[in-house]
């Protein structure tokens, strides 16, 4: 494993995959605020003469989402790992609402 390398973006990401990061190897994971300010962050440009333009493009949108698709994708990840414990979420689930299906795909 490499050391003194800088990984950015979503942690997640990275630390899922044990090519990068093997069991026991993470010292630190540093999140940069600002996480889930329901904001959406732009790039503004600025004009020849350094002025603030108009012209910008989204950066990044810092509302987190749990719908749907983020619990399929939740459950899915955690199946690949403890599968007994997708079963007993799934199961406590049916037993919170009688009429609800499956909250897993």
């Amino acid at each position: 494993m490499k050391t003194n390398i800088l990984y950015y973006g979503d942690n997640l990401v990275w630390l899922k995959d044990h090519k990068y990061f093997p069991d026991e190897s993470v010292d630190l994971i540093y999140l940069d605020p600002p996480f889930n300010s329901s904001a959406d962050y732009n790039v503004i440009f600025n004009e020849p003469g350094g002025e603030q333009s108009q012209a910008q493009v989204q950066a990044f949108d810092d509302t987190w989402h749990w719908d749907r698709q983020a619990c399929e994708t939740a459950l899915t990840d955690l199946g690949g790992i403890k599968p007994e414990l997708v079963d007993m979420i799934q199961w406590i689930a049916k037993r919170g609402d009688k009429n609800s299906k499956s909250i897993a795909a």
